[in-house]
């Protein structure tokens, strides 16, 4: 028996132990894993969107030092899903384990809550990504045009709602096309990283480039909040950068050794996210002037396109940009293919000829382009789909890392484990999550009206507060039928989803290494 073939018997053991039957096919090599990771990523284009969050607050020193602090520290969180992934690789993720993890009396209601908020995070991760898309092409027309064309959100908003639609057909392509593409992605980034790291620094004129102390020491506060809590609203660039960790937890089912590529796609794209963003931070701060007040308000509409129109021209600019645009489109492929949603059958179901989830990708554009919506609200409101979709993803995250330490159950721990250092890491990532969603909650600047308040509670607030009324709802609510992750092993494609029906009891419907 070959390697592969021996590997794709293992993880089909492991996915049956855990309650499921092989539906996918495992197209994804570990290098493709990677790939996945570096989509969600998609660095280069992630700093460009969130560099104006960066720039009133604190300026250099948040670009630099914030970012060295912010993704040391969300790092710890990362290494926590890692060895949950590798301990459990199946594409429910965080919802799946917390079903696992948690002790039977609170099991049913977390892992609710972790669905639904890892629901939303995904969706608002999307909306994010591809809204800064469109940001991204309106800026290459205001280049082209001389910087005369402005844009207006409603003009965004059109060019945002047919990036959607692009992606989602793209989305449902066959896995195979999908995960070949992951190299060919994987070669775009790095290259256009290293172009502005190197190419930067020698297109830049004289009068734009800053001293070292200026660079690394200067600190500029345009926000109106103090500088204390101004350079903690900057680890907004990059936490929304590193946040989705359990990106390629979720094609776990279709990863050739899971167990052990999963988890470290999760490590080495975060390595390669936090290095190398940190050096085109440095870059950045050397290389665009001292005049941050223009950087926010040129007519461009994008700081860091604004830095690369100063250094590069207009024709040099476009084709960067072109560039900038493309990585940014291929950063949607993953988010559109979250498996996490806790749907209804219709949603889960999987196409045969393109073994993917066509209904959940796109139901999860008609929710990002429902999102998308709060663009009419004005800049401030579109802009908190950024903060939501961290906020929601690490209320998922803190559930679950903390499930494992406090629930009733037998952890197995998987090929890649922390060994002693596990449980002080978990402690550190459960405790900075909640924290920085805290501080999400807050608005840009002090002084706030109803359109440029902080909208993450009215979004966030909402639908866990309507999925906690719903799960409560008198006959027909989640408390009374909901029994968390359904197995199918042993199912027909066309039997029964019933839980009891399959397995006696909702309390032991996942049973395998991790079970209670």
């Amino acid at each position: 028996m070959s390697r592969r073939k021996e590997a794709a018997k293992r993880d089909e053991e492991l996915l049956a132990q855990l309650g499921y039957k092989q539906e996918f096919k495992r197209e994804f090599t570990p290098l493709e894993v990677f790939g996945v990771a570096i989509s969600f990523m998609g660095l280069f284009p992630s700093l460009a969107s969130v560099l104006v969050y960066a720039i009133p607050n604190g300026g250099p020193i948040a670009m630099v030092w914030g970012w060295f602090l912010a993704s040391i520290l969300i790092f710890f969180t990362g290494l926590s899903i890692a060895e949950l992934a590798s301990a459990a690789p199946t594409a429910g993720g965080v919802y799946f384990w917390t079903h696992s993890f948690a002790s039977p009396r609170w099991r049913n209601l977390l892992c609710w809550l972790v669905g639904y908020a890892n629901a939303t995070g995904y969706i608002a991760g999307v909306a994010s990504v591809d809204w800064s898309c469109a940001v991204q092409i309106t800026a290459a027309m205001s280049i082209g045009s001389g910087q005369t064309y402005i844009a207006t959100n409603a003009q965004i908003y059109g060019i945002y709602v047919g990036i959607l639609l692009s992606h989602a057909l793209i989305c449902s392509l066959a896995t195979s096309i999908l995960a070949r593409i992951q190299r060919i992605y994987i070669t775009i980034n790095i290259c256009l990283c290293f172009v502005v790291i190197i190419g930067l620094p020698i297109a830049t004129p004289r009068q734009f480039m800053n001293t070292p102390s200026f660079a690394l020491g200067s600190f500029n506060n345009l926000s109106g909040w103090s500088d204390g809590f101004a350079f903690i609203l900057s680890f907004l660039a990059p936490l929304w950068t590193l946040s989705a960790f359990d990106a390629s937890v979720h094609i776990s089912e279709e990863a050739s050794n899971a167990a052990v590529a999963v988890p470290w796609a999760i490590v080495c794209s975060g390595i390669f996210g936090i290095l190398l963003g940190w050096a085109i931070n440095v870059t950045l701060a050397f290389c665009m002037g001292t005049d941050l007040g223009y950087l926010l308000s040129s007519p461009i509409g994008q700081p860091m396109a604004q830095i690369f129109f100063n250094s590069f021209g207009q024709k040099g600019t476009l084709v960067l940009w072109v560039l900038v645009v493309l990585v940014s489109s291929r950063q949607i492929f993953a988010y559109s293919r979250d498996r996490a949603l806790p749907l209804s059958s219709i949603l889960s179901r999987v196409n045969k000829s393109a073994s993917a989830p066509i209904n959940a990708v796109w139901f999860v554009v008609i929710c990002a382009a429902l999102l998308g919506l709060l663009a009419f609200a004005g800049t401030q409101a579109i802009s908190a789909v950024f903060p939501l979709a961290i906020s929601a993803m690490y209320v998922a995250y803190t559930i679950t890392i903390a499930a494992r330490w406090l629930g009733d159950n037998d952890f197995k721990r998987g090929p890649f484990h922390l060994g002693i250092f596990s449980l002080p890491i978990s402690i550190i990532a459960a405790s900075f999550m909640p924290f920085m969603c805290v501080i999400f909650l807050f608005p840009m600047t002090p002084s706030t009206s109803a359109t440029t308040m902080n909208y993450v509670v009215v979004v966030l607030g909402g639908v866990m507060g309507l999925s906690l009324m719903w799960y409560y709802l008198p006959v027909y609510g989640g408390t009374h039928w909901f029994a968390g992750p359904v197995p199918n092993i042993g199912r027909e494609d066309k039997g029964s989803r019933d839980l009891d029906a399959q397995n006696g009891s909702g309390e032991e419907a996942v049973k395998g290494p991790i079970g209670a």
